[in-house]
């Protein structure tokens, strides 16, 4: 290290705020990638009696780094709190589960007993929960009060892995009598999904001791929140339940509805932009009114909710002596709903608790929309419910079995799948169950020439991404056999392309009405391989970046999916 680099260090570790038990280092931008670069904060930390709280936020450790610094912290029985949000900037995915290891053994070793663990925006994605797992599972975290995870990355994979540590945490906390008590969840933006919320919710149920969840922003549809309904439902002491722009449907707000009639301490209710319509907000307004005398705020905003059922909603607050805030903002009431709706409190002297409605949507004239996206929802729950069945039979049928009352025990064979049902509905299952050709068959079967078609079919091959292995392969393996095949026709128009699939991402305006991708997680993973390819011409990645830079809310969803082609384009 350079000798000015050091005199840049100790000015900004003289800032360093010491008191009160805790050590920070939060926002000071240290790069410590060796043992050299830590020499000054592991001295503060071993000269610092009674550590109690360690800030590490909005700096960039290092793996030989995160090793010295944990040399020093297996010494401080004392620690309770770990703010460690944002402290892999720059980082590789790969170089995060072994500093997260060694932090962790550091603590295991020196019998620390934590109460809050916070590891919020470190992009370390599934593999990096693998790094903190055995932390979690040690008798350090028997004692763990808060636990925020928020834009990790986590996936599907992360989630189920989480849940099954804090589960085994419980049993062996239980065992030594003081089962873990945790207070405080957060996991917003980490698409966890149905499966990885449905594992979550089981760890949940099985704890019983949660005040607040936040869990916003991770694709999760009506069976990861009825999942979550029910184990909410056996939490009784939930003040806080925070499910901003998930997928609730009136199915998942019936089942979330259910729930909050048996809570008595709910303060705070964020069920914003999650689709709950306006049967989903009756449903919701009937809990309310029984009961939840302790609310204080409920955020129903983006719902699709129209004006008799926001009313009904707004009648049923009259008696919320504690209510600060009521947001509906965004939905369909029309001029004269939010009128009615401003007087029905007005009448309850509580105009001041509503939000503002300068988001409505003006109200609907006829019901068709909303039970043609009912419909079409309900034929595709019904496809991927058909589609799990089938492949538990599929399951079931590799494991001999006694067949009664039947001469033939042969399975029946699933129905096959081609390149154009798989189009028409993808899935991962589909994708899969194309074989190991599926590649060379959709490359086959697209008209390169026609760069619309080719848009359309990277987008529907994109959307069934997923960090499970043979999943991930099969999307690159499909991606790179067409996308070769485009780039290197004489005929394929890149800037189009390019331009195009701007458009559908909805990162690009367009004068023709085309509908953006409901979700740019599985097309941003999907682009952090294709630019690293040899076919994706290099022209095209300043114009991608400049776009994907860009302040966009549905970016700001899969910050964790932007994050990792940014970064990939930069390094090109």
């Amino acid at each position: 290290m350079a000798s000015e680099d050091i005199t840049k260090l100790a000015e900004s570790l003289a800032k360093t705020k010491v008191g009160g038990g805790q050590l920070s280092f939060k926002g000071q931008s240290l790069k410590l990638n060796t043992a050299e670069d830590a020499e000054e904060v592991i001295k503060q930390i071993e000269e610092f009696d009674g550590l109690e709280a360690l800030r590490l936020e909005g700096n960039t450790v290092g793996v030989e780094a995160a090793k010295v610094i944990a040399k020093a912290l297996e010494k401080k029985s004392e620690l309770k709190r770990c703010h460690w949000s944002d402290m892999f900037t720059g980082r590789l995915r790969s170089e995060i589960p072994p500093a997260l290891i060694s932090l962790g053994d550091a603590l295991i070793t020196a019998g620390a007993q934590l109460v809050e663990l916070d590891l919020s925006d470190n992009a370390f994605g599934p593999d990096g929960v693998r790094g903190f797992e055995a932390l979690l599972k040690s008798p350090t975290c028997y004692t763990l009060q808060e636990l925020k995870l928020n834009n990790c990355g986590m996936g599907i994979g992360g989630g189920k892995i989480l849940a099954a540590a804090l589960k085994e945490c419980h049993r062996k906390s239980s065992a030594q009598g003081k089962p873990l008590a945790l207070k405080i969840f957060v996991a917003g933006r980490n698409r966890l999904e149905n499966d990885g919320a449905t594992a979550l919710a089981e760890a949940f149920g099985i704890i019983g001791t949660l005040e607040e969840v936040h869990m916003p922003q991770n694709g999760i549809n009506h069976p990861g929140i009825t999942a979550l309904a029910q184990a909410f439902a056996i939490n009784p002491l939930l003040k806080v339940i925070n499910l901003n722009d998930n997928t609730f449907t009136e199915k998942g707000a019936l089942a979330m509805a259910e729930t909050l009639k048996a809570l008595r301490q709910i303060e705070v209710i964020n069920f914003g932009d999650c689709l709950v319509r306006s049967k989903g907000a009756v449903a919701i307004a009937d809990a309310v009114k029984e009961g939840l005398h302790k609310l204080k705020e409920l955020n129903l905003s983006f719902c699709e909710i129209k004006r008799d059922a926001a009313l009904t909603v707004a009648e049923a607050i009259e008696d919320k002596a504690e209510l600060e805030k009521l947001d509906l903002n965004g939905n369909c009431l029309g001029e004269e709903g939010c009128e009615q709706l401003q007087e029905i409190l007005e009448g309850f002297n509580m105009a001041a608790v509503l939000g503002s409605l300068s988001d409505d949507e003006g109200e609907e004239e006829e019901d068709e929309e909303e039970e043609e996206d009912e419909d079409e929802e309900e034929e595709e729950e019904e496809e991927q419910q058909q589609l799990k069945e089938r492949e538990q039979g599929e399951q079931e049928s590799l494991t001999p079995k006694k067949i009664i009352d039947s001469q033939d025990s042969t399975p029946v064979p699933s129905p096959p799948v081609d390149v154009t049902t798989f189009l028409a509905f993808p899935s991962p299952e589909k994708l899969l169950r194309l074989g190991p050709k599926c590649s060379v068959l959709i490359a086959q079967q697209t008209d390169t020439s026609d760069v619309e078609k080719v848009v359309t079919t990277l987008l529907r091959i994109s959307s069934v991404f997923k960090d499970e292995a043979p999943v991930k392969t099969a999307v690159h393996e499909t991606t790179d056999a067409l996308m070769r095949k485009a780039f290197t026709s004489a005929t394929f128009n890149s800037d189009a392309f390019i331009t195009s699939l701007l458009i559908h991402m909805g990162l690009l305006k367009s004068e023709e009405k085309i509908k953006a991708v409901p979700s740019l997680y599985g097309i941003l993973m999907t682009l952090n391989h294709m630019v690293q390819q040899d076919y994706f011409p290099k022209s095209l990645a300043p114009v991608l970046s400049a776009f994907v830079t860009k302040p966009n809310r549905a970016l700001d969803s899969c910050s964790f999916a932007r994050h990792m082609l940014l970064q990939t384009l930069h390094q090109l």
